[in-house]
């Protein structure tokens, strides 16, 4: 059975005289590590690993701001397990080769890490855990990025969930998420010496030209800053989440998503922290708290999702939808698009924020993804792929699944016929125009671009596009 569906608890193993490999993946943090935590009470000696792989086959290669964000993140956790004295290994290549080559040259008696969900990843893990079983290794998984997992939570039937609100309120039923782990204060050190890449010549930042210079002044990767901004939203932004989390031009929202996506902070620690902070609280206030939390369910759903149909990134969830005429890609409307060009104030506002900061308001995120594939009738995968490679917080998960949902072949109540109003978005949800001056200077002079497409036309032409949809869904 793949990893990890078949191993969802650990086994207590008594402490060995080979080292304990714990290997990192999209949970680069020391607090709230499972793998970290349980490889330290075993009471062996530790190697922490990192492997970069973008070999194994179906593993989707990174996006450029990704490879950024990633190359911060691990010289921050480099500097963390530094300060208890442990080296952070560094290897490049195939993970199935290079965690099974390490086990066998340290000696070691065990391996632990924390679960990921995507097939690709899942097939990889099944395939380390059952090599290292079979020389004896003692193999283990743990619960770190998701409070409840893909195989728990089910509709009455027993199947997976296919729209989020009877999803999120089973999940609000289940058990409690378990309490967080607290950050190591020390750790038994393995003193061998093993070959290690130096981060640098994975050449994750860029170069010529060095396009990165928005994105340092807007974010600073890693664990301890991660903690701050949970911090610093609790206290002065949660209260008023549920009024101003649709207003772009305001600091409303966390600014967590990163961070979660690259596993520097865990959604135990969130979901903990927040209640916490909401005790107390009424009215508005604590619909903020609720509003929150339901936004960290999206992130589960999307999960379970991607579990349950694992080439979300790549194939319609909705398979009748395969039969919506697409246009062919007209290179000029989409560079347009990309470059915040289109005429259209609120979305190029937003394509511009995401180019600069390598992040985008979300209420921005659905807009523009709407003008994209309803607009514009441009594939959502075309989209999809720009955003995995321009966002800091591109996530195998999220990403797709709401692109699929904004297209409408996703997992979704809603019929097609949500089309979202660029002006009318713009209007409502940025009424003194802060968010769209502060992003397109030009906006309002004879330097801003006229509209690229009618938005009349190309809601009734999307709207007809939909009707050959439901036409093909319709048993003959």
């Amino acid at each position: 059975m793949l990893e990890p569906a078949g191993d969802t608890t650990a086994v207590p193993v008594p402490p060995a005289d080979g080292p304990t490999i714990v290997w990192f993946r999209d949970d680069l943090r020391l607090a709230d590590n499972p793998a970290l935590h349980h490889a330290i009470a075993r009471g062996a000696p530790v190697v922490a690993l990192y492997v970069l792989d973008d070999e194994s086959p179906g593993i989707r290669p990174l996006g450029r701001a990704s490879r950024w964000w990633l190359h911060s993140s691990l010289r921050a956790l480099t500097a963390s397990l530094a300060a208890l004295g442990l080296p952070l290994l560094l290897r490049r290549g195939p993970a199935t080769e290079i965690v099974t080559e390490l086990a066998a040259a340290t000696g070691a008696t065990a391996a632990l890490w924390n679960r990921r969900y995507g097939k690709a990843e899942r097939d990889v893990d099944t395939q380390v855990k059952a090599e290292l079983r079979a020389t004896g290794i003692d193999a283990q998984s743990f619960a770190a990025s998701l409070l409840f997992e893909p195989w728990t939570i089910r509709t009455g039937q027993g199947n997976p969930y296919s729209v989020f609100s009877p999803f999120w309120r089973a999940c609000l039923a289940a058990p409690l998420p378990r309490a967080p782990y607290p950050a190591p204060t020390e750790i038994i050190v393995w003193k061998g010496t093993h070959e290690s890449d130096h981060l640098d010549s994975w050449h994750l930042e860029p170069t010529e030209p060095d396009w990165a210079t928005g994105l340092r002044n807007t974010w600073q990767p890693g664990e301890a800053s991660a903690a701050h901004r949970l911090d610093e939203f609790l206290a002065d932004r949660l209260a008023r989440y549920a009024d101003d989390r649709d207003l772009p031009a305001e600091n409303a929202t966390s600014g967590l998503s990163p961070h979660l996506r690259w596993g520097e902070i865990s959604p135990y620690q969130v979901w903990h922290a927040t209640r916490l902070a909401s005790e107390g609280l009424t009215g508005s206030a604590a619909k903020g708290a609720v509003r929150f939390l339901t936004e960290v369910g999206w992130r589960e759903f999307s999960y379970h999702v991607l579990f349950h149909a694992p080439d979300l990134a790549t194939a319609n969830w909705k398979p009748g939808f395969d039969a919506f005429p697409w246009q062919p890609l007209d290179e000029t409307l989409l560079t347009a698009w990309q470059q915040g060009r289109t005429g259209f104030a609120l979305v190029d506002a937003g394509m511009r924020e995401l180019w600069r900061t390598g992040t985008m308001h979300n209420r921005v995120r659905m807009v523009t993804a709407s003008f994209l594939t309803k607009n514009l009738l441009i594939d959502w995968r075309v989209g999809e792929n720009w955003f995995w490679d321009t966002l800091v917080d591109a996530d195998p998960a999220s990403n797709p699944a709401s692109w699929q949902w904004v297209a409408g072949s996703g997992a979704d109540a809603a019929p097609y016929f949500r089309i979202f109003n660029p002006e009318l978005q713009f209007a409502k949800f940025d009424p003194h125009q802060s968010y769209v001056r502060a992003n397109v200077p030009e906006w309002g002079t004879d330097a801003y671009p006229e509209p690229i497409v009618d938005l009349g036309e190309t809601r009734r032409a999307a709207l007809a596009a939909y009707e050959l949809v439901k036409s093909a869904s319709v048993p003959s």
